[in-house]
């Protein structure tokens, strides 16, 4: 991976140590707080409204959060946010900890906490172009996908169950306050960035927020590759995720006689094949038909989603998830390298808003759906459809879509010029 310019490696470097606090704080919460409803009694249904309570605040704040990214400085809702997130983690933690924590309580925070991770996303991505140069996106975009899974899946529940096999949630939720802490200490050390952006006189109060969010929805409507690879994405997340995060679990007991420590493995196979393909990825040059190439790997990377409804053994299930884990990783470092080279600086905020939206507004419905089907269905029908239906998916949007002709004519594998680095703009529009 190529190393960043020392002028900017410094100012990266701190945005970065922000990006994998607040990863790692993600990971400590998702484990704690599951043990932290056990010990207060509940149950699944318990642990439904606090997971959705969170879900649902992101999706809130999703697209509101990009406006913000296009008219206010990032680093202050970076440190906002990382201060939200401290605060109201570690009044849990204190509660947990002098037995005074209720479910109820619990669903407040995690709301809370979710309306404030929805901002954050789009004002990092806005962030990263002012502070690398365009021919560093893609290497930083690499680390980040090296970084997410390792934290979020691996090294953060890893430590959450240490914690609380070893003293209490409390404890792990503690430690989630301590990480969010470290994140605000350097989100709070970021360099001032000036927006890339002109704001009027006009652009205050509700009806300019307005007029923000009409000017990114049509941006994405009049952009063919914009549009045509959300929709392609929308169609992916409904029909694989939902067996992808809830049923591989059933499939692991019912098929592979497995349990706990088996879908540990499988879910341990999917981050590290994440995280290889990403290092892979950011080490090479974009590919020359970067449109192509994310499309066939998302759609190739549902293949495997068959192995979990036709194996009977546990290993191939791993590797499925490895594979899994790495096709559908690798496009993501191009996705990120994509919107930050070829959308406007003045509306990334909003578009990687749009994006980040349209993932969570279809994966509860997809999580929400895959249960009763299945239980209508039965496992193997599926996953069959999870892996194999993604195949017309992709025919569709290459074709229909008519990928081929815009990325010919926008080439991202040509170095950037000194011209294009020095005007703060995308080099191809």
């Amino acid at each position: 991976m190529r190393a960043l310019r020392p002028l900017r490696r410094s100012a990266y470097r701190r945005l970065a140590a922000a990006l994998a606090l607040s990863v790692l704080a993600e990971g400590l919460w998702t484990l704690a707080v599951v043990w932290q409803v056990i010990e207060l009694g509940g149950g699944p249904l318990e642990l439904s409204l606090v997971s959705g309570a969170l879900a649902l605040g992101v999706i809130v704040t999703a697209l509101l959060g990009g406006v913000l990214a296009d008219r206010v400085p990032q680093k202050r809702i970076l440190v906002g946010v990382m201060a939200v997130l401290a605060v109201s983690i570690g009044l849990v933690a204190g509660l947990s900890a002098l037995g005074a924590l209720t479910v109820p309580l619990l669903v407040v925070v995690a709301a809370a906490i979710g309306l404030s991770m929805g901002l954050f996303f789009p004002a990092y991505s806005a962030l990263v172009p002012a502070m690398v140069d365009d021919d560093e996106l893609l290497a930083v975009n690499g680390l980040e996908g090296v970084v997410r899974p390792v934290l979020l899946q691996g090294a953060g529940p890893a430590l959450a169950g240490a914690l609380v096999a070893a003293y209490s949630p409390a404890a792990a939720l503690a430690a989630t306050a301590v990480a969010c802490v470290a994140g605000l200490v350097a989100a709070l050390s970021l360099p001032r960035r000036a927006l890339r952006r002109e704001l009027d006189g006009e652009s205050k109060g509700v009806s300019a927020v307005v007029r923000d969010l009409v000017e990114g929805f049509r941006y994405m409507v009049a952009t063919r590759w914009l549009l045509v690879t959300l929709v392609f994405a929308s169609a992916m997340v409904l029909l694989v995720l939902g067996p992808l995060e809830v049923l591989v679990p059933f499939a692991i007991i019912e098929r592979a006689a497995g349990g706990p420590g088996g879908h540990s493995l499988v879910l341990l196979a999917v981050g590290a094949g994440g995280a290889i393909a990403s290092i892979l990825v950011a080490s090479l040059r974009l590919p020359r038909r970067y449109l192509t190439v994310m499309i066939l790997m998302w759609t190739a990377g549902c293949v495997p989603m068959v192995v979990f409804g036709l194996a009977d053994s546990l290993w191939p299930m791993v590797v499925a998830g490895f594979v899994v884990g790495g096709l559908f990783s690798a496009p993501q470092v191009i996705w990120g390298t994509l919107l930050q080279r070829r959308v406007p600086p003045a509306l990334l905020g909003r578009v990687t808003s749009l994006d980040f939206f349209v993932s969570l507004a279809f994966m509860p419905v997809s999580m929400t759906l895959a249960g009763p089907v299945s239980e209508v269905a039965g496992l193997t029908p599926v996953f069959l459809a999870a892996g194999l239906v993604p195949l017309a998916f992709g025919a569709l949007a290459l074709i229909a879509g008519r990928l081929g002709p815009d990325e010919i004519a926008h080439p991202l594998d040509v170095p950037v010029t000194d011209d294009d680095a020095a005007s703060g703009t995308p080099r191809a529009a």
